[in-house]
């Protein structure tokens, strides 16, 4: 009978350990942060080849041995959409290719800003040639000064592109265009997908561009384009 109980006992302590250790890790689990590392902006060359590819395998596989989850894109629309209706995704296939190469996800972003004359850029990746043909359709300030990093959020329903699209109707064609070109990786190796609002990938006003801002004054509404006064006068 003693030996018996012994064995219960064991059993019922071996069996508590388990649930406990299923717990921890269930709890560890839900906490799990993951990891992914931005590339640097300039990684796609303005002729949407990649700038260093035999170094981008490397560095993808130093991540890989860190455990790192995967890395996140900025999918830049003057690159993409340098000649107007025509997308050419070609370096981003090379990334997602490495990507699934080294077991990494991918987190894209559709950037549909300037890349240059804020904190941090060290490269110049301007809107689309075609777009920038279009005058005062851009955030400008009390003075007149303009900021060509975005488009102004008051022409997004206006036919002022070239084509006579919309400037929504050119980030829809745009993310259509990602969409059908990476059916096959989108849910797998492409987890997320994020939508760049303004200036920096943010949805704000461009308040502090660097030829007219000096550290540490502070900012200005740039919201004196003509639509955004038509608009407050309605």
């Amino acid at each position: 009978d003693a030996i018996a109980c012994c064995r219960r006992r064991k059993s019922t302590m071996r069996a508590s350990f388990i649930i406990v250790f299923a717990a921890l890790v269930a709890i560890a689990w839900a906490n799990y942060v993951p990891v992914y590392v931005m590339l640097e902006l300039d990684t796609v060359n303005s002729d949407c080849t990649l700038k260093d590819y035999n170094g981008l395998d490397q560095q993808f596989g130093q991540l890989q041995s860190g455990n790192v989850d995967g890395i996140m894109t900025d999918v830049w629309w003057g690159i993409v959409e340098s000649q107007m209706g025509v997308y050419n995704f070609s370096a981003y296939h090379q990334i997602v290719q490495l990507a699934q190469k080294h077991n990494l996800k991918v987190q894209a972003v559709m950037s549909f800003h300037q890349c240059g004359g804020n904190v941090g850029d060290d490269c110049n990746i301007p809107l689309p040639s075609w777009v920038l043909s279009v005058p005062n359709i851009y955030y400008q300030d009390r003075e007149g000064n303009q900021d060509h990093e975005y488009i102004s959020l008051g022409y997004d329903d206006a036919p002022v592109l070239p084509d006579g699209r919309t400037p929504v109707q050119a980030y829809r064609d745009f993310m259509q265009a990602f969409r059908s070109d990476f059916a096959a990786d989108i849910g797998d190796t492409i987890t997320n997908i994020e939508v760049g609002m303004g200036p920096s990938g943010e949805m704000r006003y461009p308040s502090y561009p660097s030829q007219y801002w000096k550290f540490c004054g502070i900012g200005e509404f740039q919201c004196w384009d003509k639509a955004m006064l038509s608009q407050l006068q309605q």
